[in-house]
């Protein structure tokens, strides 16, 4: 299992990344003009955002409120200052809630999320467990678990947990498509793309994100299916959501090719809508992190 170093994993990511300046001997595509691909502007707080801060600020004075009443109010403006990239006072908040209730599923899988994208991976598997004890059904809480177990170099279990995700709703594309990234790992390119070829044929294929996964089976091209992204984007909010997934997907890709150059760079204009919330955006961090500490560590020979 890797473990990751966080803080100054962060700093050399800057150093290395954010200029721009990675190498790799697998390079398959070069000369791929990424800053020519659609851009959507940046998504910033909102009115309503700040004016729900500022009133869950002036509740949380009164000395009425009950412990679980103070516990939802802390959860709620955790969960704005995480949609608003304010992750270390968004956990400060979710730890207060569960002070005051430490039985919620939600609370635990979020910071389980965050514990992934620090690469803390024993510490994530145990706030998703603790969440799945509390409500076994919890989707989310055992979707993010398969993949803390797939970052974490776990891929039986990943595949695993991803399965029994996938199986609870064949329809959703994005279950379809993590658990084809965690066989990419378990049992290579060939079965991994025949198994979602398998789940797109089996789909009612009304879900967005399976354009993502026919982008992954050749069926369309990565014009297209950019294309499709402008012409079908009502406002600029979904452009950057399906810009943020499918950047990061395509990075994924363009990544098991070998080509880390284009992956950083996708990665990077995942992250550039500023879409926080989103599990693409978030492990998009994650991922150039990892590539860092890969760079900085060559195995020896």
């Amino acid at each position: 299992m890797r473990k990751l170093n966080w803080l100054p994993l962060t700093v050399l990511g800057s150093a290395l990344l954010l200029s721009g300046c990675v190498t790799s001997g697998n390079s398959v595509n070069n000369n791929q003009p990424w800053h020519m691909l659609p851009m959507a502007v940046p998504l910033q707080p909102t009115t309503q955002q700040e004016v729900q801060l500022a009133r869950i600020d002036q509740i949380l004075l009164r000395d009425d409120l009950t412990e679980k009443d103070r516990a939802q109010l802390f959860y709620e403006r955790g969960l704005i200052n995480d949609s608003l990239g304010l992750r270390d006072l968004a956990r400060l908040d979710f730890n207060r809630s569960l002070s005051y209730n430490p039985a919620q599923p939600d609370v635990f899988n979020i910071l389980g999320v965050y514990f992934t994208q620090s690469g803390m991976y024993d510490a994530a598997y145990e706030a998703f467990d603790s969440s799945l004890e509390l409500n076994e059904q919890h989707q989310f809480a055992e979707r993010n678990r398969g993949i803390a177990l797939y970052y974490g170099g776990r891929y039986d279990l990943a595949v695993r947990d991803l399965l029994k995700h996938y199986n609870d709703n064949e329809n959703d594309a994005y279950r379809a498509l993590w658990l084809y990234l965690a066989e990419l790992e378990k049992d290579g390119p060939e079965k991994a793309q025949q198994g979602l070829r398998a789940r797109y044929d089996r789909s009612d294929k009304l879900d967005w994100g399976w354009l993502l996964a026919r982008m992954y089976l050749n069926d369309i091209s990565e014009d297209a299916f950019f294309r499709e992204v402008m012409n079908t984007s009502t406002d600029n909010a979904q452009l950057a959501e399906r810009l943020c997934e499918g950047y990061f997907y395509l990075a994924k890709r363009y990544q098991a090719q070998g080509d880390i150059n284009s992956a950083v760079a996708l990665y990077k204009l995942a992250m550039s809508g500023n879409v926080y919330d989103f599990v693409e955006h978030r492990y998009s961090m994650l991922e150039l992190s990892r590539i860092a500490y890969d760079l900085s560590h060559p195995p020896s020979s």
